[in-house]
């Protein structure tokens, strides 16, 4: 089973080079350690900043850089600072190739639910909205279950919308999927994850074709 890290370093294999890159709030924001060496990926925040570096040490943070999540960073040679219109616009003209977002629940049609749970207090939708409708290519890192142990991989999302048919891949600490027409299809288990847990931690269709490899992260 994977934690935040692993699932980080899993979908950091996932980049490609010559991308440009959001990441949003949470697990994604990991995903900046991990980019293989050597690899031309220029990491965008949506509150404006082209070429986000990965996380400070301890004692070199600067307060005045930080990314969509109010969390210090680093820059890169070459960062561009902009406002949020400016980053917006980048988003919308499909700029971005790949998105990696969090999610409190998606759907076997690949719906995603991650900025509401109604009754609890939200500062606002923040760009997801925009990212999912915008984006080339949507990943989701996120948590199989929830603390109670359902699944978070449903049928139909329970939660408001931020978008519809628009994931195409997630990763969990169980397994990697693929979201097809025909539901969520197993392409990868975690270390030490067997199918028959990845079975009973998904409501959703489950499309199990021949041997699942293990993961190999690193």
């Amino acid at each position: 089973m994977l934690d935040k890290i692993g699932i980080a370093k899993r979908i950091a294999k996932e980049i490609q080079d010559g991308f440009y890159v959001n990441l949003g709030i949470g697990i994604p924001t990991l995903v900046a350690n991990y980019i293989p060496k050597g690899m031309n990926v220029v990491l965008q925040s949506e509150n404006g900043l082209l070429g986000m570096g990965p996380f400070p040490f301890e004692g070199e943070e600067n307060a005045d850089l930080i990314n969509a999540g109010k969390q210090t960073i680093t820059t890169v040679d070459g960062s561009a600072f902009f406002d949020s219109a400016a980053s917006f616009g980048m988003i919308r003209a499909r700029k971005v190739h790949l998105t990696i977002l969090g999610a409190m629940e998606v759907s076997e049609n690949g719906d995603i639910a991650n900025w509401k749970i109604p009754g609890k207090m939200v500062k606002g939708m923040g760009g997801a909205m925009d990212l999912v409708a915008s984006a080339k290519n949507i990943i989701v890192a996120m948590q199989h279950v929830n603390k109670e142990g359902e699944s978070k991989l449903l049928t139909k999302c329970e939660l408001p919308l931020t978008g519809v048919r628009c994931v195409k891949k997630i990763v969990t600490e169980l397994a990697v999927l693929d979201v097809t027409p025909q539901g969520f299809r197993l392409l990868e288990r975690a270390p030490g994850v067997s199918v028959e847990q990845i079975k009973n931690a998904t409501q959703g269709r489950l499309i199990i074709e021949g041997e699942i490899p293990e993961m190999v992260i690193d």
